[in-house]
């Protein structure tokens, strides 16, 4: 695995394969760079034509994971891997992680190609609200360890 340093100083690893143009992939929330619709097993099909670099979320496989956690930070984690691809790459974003590249690209930060596999958007018509304190709910879970109860609960309030 190789690593490069955010805008915070926070390691993202990243493994590489392949040779010819640049292709991120970035996986969902509960990913790391081995996932199936966003790791090893797609990167290694694709690595015959481009070079492929298979991400480590912030907090998750040997990336670091500096907090307190927000999107913005992880839209610099994403630029950090740009960088370290020669400034400019196509991008494919599965679930979580495309929304994102949709955040990246909102930021005005450079991508060639953007594939968006999943995103989990949802217009406020088509469903219901979140109890309003879903945020809390969750921060008191994650910070007393219960990451399962903290899916659970997500989940729920999210279906």
């Amino acid at each position: 695995m190789e690593k490069v340093a955010s805008a915070d100083g926070t390691p993202i690893a990243f493994e590489k394969l392949g040779s010819g143009p640049p292709l991120i992939l970035i996986g969902g929330a509960f990913c790391d760079h081995r996932a199936r619709a966003a790791g090893l097993p797609l990167a290694r099909v694709l690595a015959h034509a481009m070079t492929v670099y298979c991400v480590d979320r912030r907090g998750r496989g040997e990336s670091g994971d500096t907090p307190p956690y927000a999107v913005p930070r992880e839209v610099e984690d994403v630029a950090a891997v740009v960088q370290a691809a020669g400034g400019a790459a196509n991008m494919y974003g599965h679930s979580s992680g495309a929304t994102l590249l949709i955040e990246y690209a909102l930021a005005g930060l450079p991508a060639k190609k953007l594939a968006l596999y999943e995103p989990p958007l949802v217009l406020a018509e088509h469903r219901e609200r979140v109890p309003p304190d879903l945020p809390e709910q969750l921060a008191k879970l994650t910070t007393a360890g219960q990451r399962s109860e903290t899916t659970r609960t997500h989940s729920s309030a999210m279906s």
